[in-house]
């Protein structure tokens, strides 16, 4: 079973009010999604992200921004550089590799030697 985390690319302190407190620190992360599995470690290209204040923990969604906040979003937004989308195998998935090569092999080897 794959498992999902989202992991923090870039953080930044935001000094605009927030709608719920009118509180002026805020904070705005970018989030990259990655994907484990026994077999591999993915990097997809799938950026998100979440404004939320820091005096009451509340997550400003896009319907309450104000247009100072969206024009720092876009501002950061472009300034934001996600991993690029890759894939890297385990070793567990080169060591099954290796192991199913060496039965095709041997079984190749057993068939021309007329074993088989």
């Amino acid at each position: 079973m794959a498992k999902e985390k989202q992991v923090a690319i870039k953080d930044a302190e935001i000094t605009n009010n927030c709608p719920e407190c009118f509180n002026q620190e805020l904070k705005l992360t970018f989030y990259q999604k990655h994907t484990y599995n026994p077999f591999y470690h993915k990097i997809t290209g799938d950026v998100t992200h979440e404004i939320k204040c820091k005096k009451c923990y509340s997550i400003i969604y896009p319907v309450n921004w104000t247009p100072d906040i969206e024009r720092v979003f876009e501002y950061y937004n472009k300034l934001v550089k996600p991993d690029k989308k890759t894939i890297r195998f385990t070793t567990l998935f080169y060591a099954l590799l290796l192991i199913l090569l060496a039965l095709i092999g041997t079984g190749i080897y057993l068939h021309f030697e007329g074993i088989i």
